[in-house]
């Protein structure tokens, strides 16, 4: 596949997430963290607008100049945006705007690529691929949470797809000897700059399990009193179980003594063999406390992570997100992808049933606020 064909497709992917949506559903933002469908569906066809077809097109003509000020999500070097939390307030552009924005800028894309971009031209586009896939699964889950905190929770489609197997519970642990590792990224193909650079680490000898939690395990942790057991929780952790009256995953509900949660095809009952999701990083590792384990590092994870599946959740691991040694920004604004977010976030590794098709790999540093749950988060346990 070339890079011209690679391109209409991942284009033609975020439209068909979008496809079930109803008008009204496009436009919503329920919480700061959520953006509306229809800004996803600008600001990745703004991606390319701006730092591809500006930057190499002689006299391209911007499908509209505002659009930078609405579709900029946080490049200060491009200037100024609407700020986060006004993305829900914009009733225009329209949505059908918006996909006449997509079809404008496609049809530019697909004339440079068939004409032969450069190769430095070729690393930015791959760069906005890889970005859209991102913000593929961005859509998937803020539309679950869009209509999963609608009172009437309404199904997204009528039998939700890729949906994770069932599994054992977590009880069995993968021993990996003291030893030095290989760390990041060392392939040929695409990678994100905080993947880099590949280098060296000493672990002390671990376990780590072979399954992630199940659900039916963190029902026994609710059902021990986990979330009321201050000993198991960080300071700030408990602060947020407190403030926000937190007893449950998101999503779950109990409903006649049985516990259910919001799925993308509806409110369903709780299948308890399937790997728990939407846990936050204080969860987890208030879980991990309980069970007298603890939460792998993002090393012990990636070193482990030929021998246990992965891909079902993403991760939660105990490391700060952190630049590597050798990591370079580069320059002007796409230096700002990743570097600027290093700090107070914790790594997750891994992928989930939302991630689109080969856009992860072991060596993929996912990160997020650690109170964030909303994303497909999981448990692996380590000792």
């Amino acid at each position: 596949m070339n890079l011209a064909e690679k391109y209409l497709g991942v284009r033609r992917r975020t439209e068909e997430i979008c496809q079930p949506l109803k008008t009204e559903d496009y436009v919503v933002q329920p919480v700061v963290d959520v953006s509306p469908p229809k800004w996803h569906l600008g600001h990745t066809t703004w991606f390319f607008e701006t730092f591809v077809l500006k930057d190499s097109v002689a006299g391209y003509k911007e499908f509209d100049p505002a659009y930078n000020f609405v579709f900029n999500s946080y490049y200060e070097t491009i200037g100024a945006r609407v700020i986060r939390t006004d993305r829900g307030n914009l009733s225009r552009p329209t949505v059908e705007d918006i996909y006449r924005y997509r079809a404008y800028v496609d049809r530019a894309m697909n004339e440079l690529l068939i004409g032969g971009p450069s190769a430095e031209l070729m690393d930015v586009v791959t760069l906005g691929l890889n970005h859209e896939e991102q913000h593929q699964e961005l859509l998937i889950t803020d539309i679950k949470y869009i209509l999963g905190h609608n009172p009437l929770f309404p199904a997204y489609h009528e039998q939700e797809r890729g949906l994770t197997a069932a599994q054992a519970p977590s009880g069995e642990f993968i021993e990996m000897p003291g030893d030095i590792y290989k760390i990041g990224y060392s392939g040929t193909g695409f990678c994100f700059d905080n993947e880099l650079s590949t280098h060296k680490v000493y672990l002390e000898s671990y376990s780590i399990a072979s399954e992630l939690v199940t659900n039916e395990e963190y029902v026994e942790f609710i059902s021990a009193g986990g979330y009321t057991n201050h000993t198991l929780w960080h300071a700030e952790g408990l602060d947020w179980v407190k403030n926000n009256q937190i007893a449950a995953p998101m999503y779950w509900y109990l409903i006649d003594g049985k516990w259910y949660h919001y799925t993308l095809f509806g409110l369903v009952e709780l299948d308890m063999n399937r790997p728990v999701c939407h846990i936050s990083f204080y969860e987890a590792a208030a879980f991990a406390a309980w069970k007298g384990k603890r939460l792998p590092t993002e090393f012990e994870w990636e070193a482990a992570a030929s021998k246990f599946n992965w891909g079902a959740r993403w991760e939660w691991t105990d490391s700060a997100y952190l630049p590597y040694p050798g990591f370079k920004k580069a320059p002007g604004a796409i230096g700002e992808y990743n570097g600027k977010f290093m700090v107070n976030q914790m790594v997750l590794r891994g992928a989930s049933e939302a991630t689109p098709v080969g856009h992860s790999r072991n060596s993929y540093r996912n990160f997020f606020h650690p109170h964030l749950r909303w994303q497909y988060m999981g448990i692996r346990l380590a000792q």
